[in-house]
């Protein structure tokens, strides 16, 4: 059963890393069930299943071929299989609305989307533990004030806190990447930064400012903000790598508050 790389499949071989991912889920007591991504020849889903009297495990696949390799190798998840493309997968309904936690030695060609999904779905995702590509990982954990800062880690913090648990090096997979790993883990924020009802806005103001990366903000958000409003405060003649995410939000307020009073 060799990987694909058209499912950007790299099999973890390393035993020690695929236990300690399977621990790290440890918010147990706010949901009962877990998601493993891209499974693929069980490497995490075998500690996985240990953990069974902490949660019930369901499995996502794309490979039919790797399906077959489950259900042969791990008839206890026969029922539990979720046969297709994870990003097509509609959580809600999966779960019945139920709290889930989110693991998987993520495949690389997609992990970016996964990161969006699990956005999109974190009133059902209390946590999640992932291997990602290093360079992806760095984004998403990075705070501001480096050229690693950008939309993608301002998105996912303004929902989760990150923390890095292990580096990985491209020898504990099978084909190596060509890219070093990281492993890291999200938990949900006890309150948001943002409201759910400016979360759209928040990110039309987060990837404005970035979409100009060298440029200040007064020139990367005039079509958000007057003029006025801009030349009246100095954090409007930063660039956005040295906005922080507290930053962010205040900004989106702002722009909230002008929308209600035009």
């Amino acid at each position: 059963m060799r990987a694909k790389k058209s499912y950007g499949q790299h099999f973890l071989t390393n035993e020690h890393y695929a236990r300690q991912i399977a621990e790290a889920l440890t918010l147990t007591d706010t949901y009962d069930h877990a998601l493993e991504v891209g499974p693929g020849q069980g490497m995490l889903t075998k500690y996985l299943l240990e953990r069974s009297a902490a949660f019930n495990l369901k499995v996502a696949e794309a490979d039919r071929d790797m399906v077959t390799y489950l259900n042969v190798h791990y008839p206890q998840l026969s029922n539990d299989i979720l046969e297709g493309d994870f990003l097509r997968l509609d959580l809600e309904e999966t779960f019945a609305g139920r709290p889930f936690g989110l693991v998987g030695n993520f495949p690389y060609n997609i992990s970016s989307q996964i990161l969006i999904k699990l956005l999109d779905n974190y009133h059902l995702i209390p946590e999640m533990v992932g291997m990602f590509q290093k360079e992806v990982a760095d984004r998403v954990i990075v705070g501001h004030g480096t050229k690693t800062y950008g939309v993608i880690g301002v998105l996912v913090q303004a929902r989760y806190e990150p923390s890095l648990l292990l580096n990985v090096s491209k020898g504990n997979f099978a084909p190596p990447p060509k890219v070093e790993s990281a492993v890291i883990r999200l938990v949900r924020r006890d309150k948001p930064l943002i409201v759910d009802a400016n979360y759209g806005l928040f990110k039309h103001v987060v990837k404005s400012a970035f979409g100009k990366r060298r440029k200040m903000l007064r020139n990367s958000l005039k079509s958000i903000f007057p003029a006025e409003v801009m030349a009246e405060d100095e954090l409007f003649q930063r660039r956005p790598e040295q906005v922080s995410l507290e930053d962010f939000a205040d900004l989106t307020r702002r722009a909230a508050d002008l929308e209600q009073h035009k």
